[in-house]
């Protein structure tokens, strides 16, 4: 109880009462906001994004070119069929 006592006396002593000590609330929660929208842009850009299946279908072309399972004529011809 002797803890809650000098917790309130504190605050009573930096000015936290209710005659205009509050006014920090508002730009607190308005920083907050921008925080929070600026790290949400920021994940939200630099997550990793998922190749399309074209691209992935030209991935596994080029794969199997590398590893001599299909010709370079084969190759191209399949790649100009992808687009």
């Amino acid at each position: 109880m002797n803890t809650l006592n000098d917790i309130t006396a504190l605050a009573a002593d930096a000015g936290w009462h209710h005659h205009g000590g509050g006014w920090w609330i508002p730009f607190a929660l308005l920083w907050a906001a921008v925080l929070g929208t600026v790290i949400w842009l920021v994940l939200r850009t630099t997550r990793r994004r998922e190749p399309s299946g074209t691209e992935r279908a030209r991935d596994i072309l080029a794969e199997r070119y590398a590893r001599g399972e299909i010709s370079l004529e084969e190759y191209r011809e399949r790649r100009d069929e992808l687009g």
